[in-house]
């Protein structure tokens, strides 16, 4: 198995006010081959920069990721978010409890970091005390206790941009990044969405192998036909390769973001994936379902902190045996487009209380399908999530135990079907129930109860004292003795 360098995957995390959104518009806008940069006309989750590093034209994907709890949210999945995080600090204000937050995140994965401070071009900025700002919150930087390597950049002008890619690409060099391009596609969900047009689409990243058109794609319970392969900038292109960032229609059902995925040659291959489940691990083996016990996750917006305090203490109230409630975040005024991107990523639901939503986050819901709810009263919002948990709970099937008979004499056997004599212990047993056979408390197989009889009269039911006859479809050798158990399987 051959294995070749791969460019970098790279998320831009940090405080929300310090310039990240600018610094991958920049990039995008500069870095991105022209032709490739036109056809970008919307809100793309993931794009590939091309820059000049020691002579040679290298490529770098970016992830447009909405936040730390999302990055945590994606690495809880199973899903490697990034090789390479950039912390955006800006050189005006230094760190932020945000900042700290996502620090704390890349740390957790253990992702290799850069630093950019951000907004060099302003007369306020201040770079030596934003970097003693980073070392004194025990972010130690190269030269200053540490070994994070950094860059001042400015979004408008572009300063410092260049040397920003180089570090990425020097930090990149150091983890030696490879991949096996000529296996099967490997890689996790990035998003999806319901499109009215495409159907239901998700941006994959590509980590291993070759993505190729004919063949399918699995992703936890949902597969999709690769009939073509979209790159960020909507063209349709052959195959895809590690690293890069791809959209894919016609999926079963949308797999959720952090989905690890598998690509197979066939059809028979992708249901074969899909009915096993247990060769690709699921978004929700890791985040959504713990022990038979599934999460709701909310974003929390209100108008005022004390409001915040209060539905939370509303919600302390709700309980469900197979959900749990997850707060990934919560703040203060209006919902935006950040707090959906975070939904979307987290498959959470914004909550809003006496808030308004902006156009942009109200347009980008909609093309994604997050769920927004907005309440004046916080009875209606607490009413609202009981029935949002209700909803959220996994079905389980369940066994119930109908009725139980002694079997007194077996009479005939013709291939499956048992013909017996019973009296009634317990219960009801039913034409059509399924039956279990036990021999002194040990289960020795199921069937299926075709007939019952009493004083050689057809009846259905079975449900006094008395012995009757019945008729029994099963593999398993029922014998006098025995004890059968009509049961139904119920979802719950």
């Amino acid at each position: 198995m051959a294995r070749t360098p791969r460019p970098p995957i790279v998320a831009v995390m940090g405080h929300i006010d310090h310039g990240k959104s600018s610094l991958l518009d920049y990039i995008r806008k500069s870095n991105v081959v022209e032709g490739e940069a036109g056809g970008i006309t919307q809100h793309v989750s993931a794009y590939e920069a091309v820059h000049e590093h020691e002579g040679k034209e290298r490529r770098i994907t970016f992830l447009d990721t909405p936040g730390h709890e999302a990055f945590r949210a994606l690495r809880a999945r199973g899903a490697q978010a990034a090789d390479i995080a950039i912390l955006v600090i800006a050189a005006e204000e230094g760190v932020k409890p945000q900042t700290l937050e996502a620090y704390q995140a890349i740390e957790e994965a253990g992702t290799p970091l850069v630093i950019a401070f951000t907004k060099i071009d302003k007369n306020s900025a201040d770079i030596e005390k934003a970097k003693t700002s980073t070392v004194e919150n025990g972010i130690y930087l190269e030269g200053l206790g540490g070994s994070i390597p950094f860059a001042g950049v400015s979004s408008k002008t572009g300063e410092g941009v260049p040397e920003l890619l180089d570090l990425v690409l020097l930090t990149a060099d150091l983890a030696e990044l490879a991949a096996d391009q000529d296996g099967p596609a490997e890689g996790f969900i990035l998003e999806s969405s319901q499109d009215a047009k495409r159907g239901m689409t998700a941006t994959l990243i590509i980590k291993e192998g070759t993505l190729k058109t004919g063949s399918f794609v699995v992703a936890g319970r949902a597969m999709a036909p690769v009939r073509f392969i979209e790159d960020f900038a909507n063209k349709r292109i052959p195959e895809a390769h590690p690293s890069q960032p791809v959209s894919v229609s016609g999926f079963s059902s949308l797999p959720p973001a952090g989905t690890p995925f598998k690509m197979v040659p066939t059809k028979k291959d992708a249901e074969k994936l899909v009915s096993e489940g247990g060769q690709i691990r699921e978004a929700d083996a890791a985040i959504e379902v713990v022990e038979g016990v599934a999460v709701l996750p909310l974003i929390l917006k209100a108008d005022v902190t004390g409001s915040i305090e209060a539905i939370k203490h509303e919600l302390a109230k709700i309980s469900h045996e197979r959900v749990t409630i997850r707060i990934l975040s919560e703040g203060v005024g209006t919902i935006g487009e950040n707090d959906v991107k975070t939904a979307q990523t987290g498959d959470a639901v914004i909550i809003g209380f006496n808030v308004s939503t902006d156009s942009q986050a109200r347009d980008y819901a909609e093309r994604t399908g997050v769920l927004i709810e907005s309440f004046s009263i916080i009875y209606e919002l607490a009413e609202r999530v009981r029935v949002l948990v209700t909803e959220r709970a996994p079905h389980i099937m369940v066994e119930e135990i109908m009725g139980e008979a002694k079997v007194l004499k077996s009479f005939s056997v013709a291939g499956n079907k048992h013909v017996l004599g019973a009296k009634w212990v317990s219960g009801e047993l039913s034409v059509g129930d399924q039956v279990k056979t036990d021999r002194r408390g040990i289960p020795i197989g199921q069937g299926r109860l075709t007939n019952l009889q009493v004083a050689r009269m057809d009846v259905q039911v079975i449900k006094g004292e008395g012995e009757f006859g019945l008729q029994v479809e099963s593999k398993a050798d029922i014998a006098q003795g025995d004890t059968l158990f009509a049961f139904r399987t119920v979802e719950k």
